[in-house]
């Protein structure tokens, strides 16, 4: 089983920036293991769906959502077993729980019904 643990959120003003990391273990959870999986970093505002913001695959290569492509760079550590999402120019729109999430597959590929396992989430709030 592996479990997802997310930080670094918290209040910023617009224009600001923020970094969420998100650390993964489990007894039978490796580097290895770690590696061998995407990584998808995904978000939910009050009354709205959840929504997926970018993921990366095993080898680094990152796919985002259009609203956050340009101010957004997610990046991994696999030594570290460690996602970590770099939020700049943030705009009001960005508040949300933002929850990061491990693809039973090595690639992103478009289905979110691969990402099986989730972290309980870290709030962001933009302050305009």
């Amino acid at each position: 089983q592996v479990r997802l643990v997310e930080s670094g959120g918290g209040l910023v003003q617009a224009g600001g920036s923020l970094r969420l990391s998100c650390a993964a273990s489990g007894h039978t959870f490796s580097s290895r293991t770690f590696t061998s999986r995407a990584m998808g970093w995904f978000r939910q505002s009050p009354g709205k769906e959840r929504e997926f913001v970018g993921a990366i695959n095993w080898a680094g290569y990152t796919t985002y959502a259009d609203s956050v492509k340009g101010r957004f760079i997610i990046s991994r550590d696999n030594a570290k077993n460690s996602t970590y999402l770099q939020m700049n120019n943030l705009k009001p729109e960005d508040t949300a729980i933002y929850y990061c999430a491990a693809s039973a597959r090595a690639y992103y590929t478009g289905s979110h019904s691969d990402f099986d396992s989730w972290g309980q989430g870290t709030k962001v709030t933009v302050s305009s």
